[in-house]
């Protein structure tokens, strides 16, 4: 009796188990993938605010609204301030204008949803990158098309390290780029 329920154990319920614990983990690994990477995340902000537009049409450089990048670690959502620069003149009739000009007026800051994230253990210092000549759609996208910003390249581990180790295929644009440091204090620190 012993053997024979030892046996069934053996054949049928152990196969079973390790089955649904691999399935359990395939499945939560590739359902979380979107989380984890951020690939595809793109938020609806609190003001309709287009790229595509701005960066595009008009042209104007990224640098203009995310002061301090080439200076600064961090690449800084503008504050409403930048915005009004011109919009105390251009297109003031407009709805979403009109959210801006209450959130200038009221001295409250947008509640602007962040986009593109690197884990809190994670040093990354945009100025380095920005002072290598390395373009912003190089790890953004193509931003200058798009009307919602979503983060279209994946922030982990792998693929920084992709670039970094591959840099002259990843970035040709730029001919005596060198590759760059994968050890792993240049970013866990």
């Amino acid at each position: 009796m012993k053997k024979s329920y030892l046996d069934y154990v053996l054949r049928v319920r152990v196969p079973i188990t390790i089955f649904v614990i691999l399935a359990s983990f395939t499945l939560t690994y590739f359902a979380s993938r979107a989380e984890r990477d951020g690939v595809g995340y793109t938020p609806v902000q609190p003001i309709n605010f287009s790229h595509k537009l701005h960066a595009g049409q008009m042209k104007i450089d990224c640098q203009y609204c995310h002061t301090g990048v080439e200076k600064s670690r961090h690449a800084m959502v503008p504050a409403v301030s930048t915005c009004m620069n011109c919009h105390t003149i251009a297109r003031k009739d407009r709805p979403e204008i009109k959210k801006l000009t209450l959130y200038y007026e009221r001295g409250i800051a947008l509640p602007w949803k962040r986009v593109h994230r690197v884990p809190d253990f994670v040093y990354f210092n945009h100025s380095v990158h920005v002072d290598a000549g390395i373009d912003c759609s190089s790890c953004h996208g193509d931003v200058r098309n798009m009307d919602r910003i979503g983060q279209m390249n994946s922030f982990t581990m792998g693929a920084c390290l992709d670039c970094h180790r591959n840099a002259h295929e990843k970035l040709p644009y730029l001919k005596n780029i060198k590759n760059g440091p994968d050890d792993c204090w240049a970013c866990h620190r």
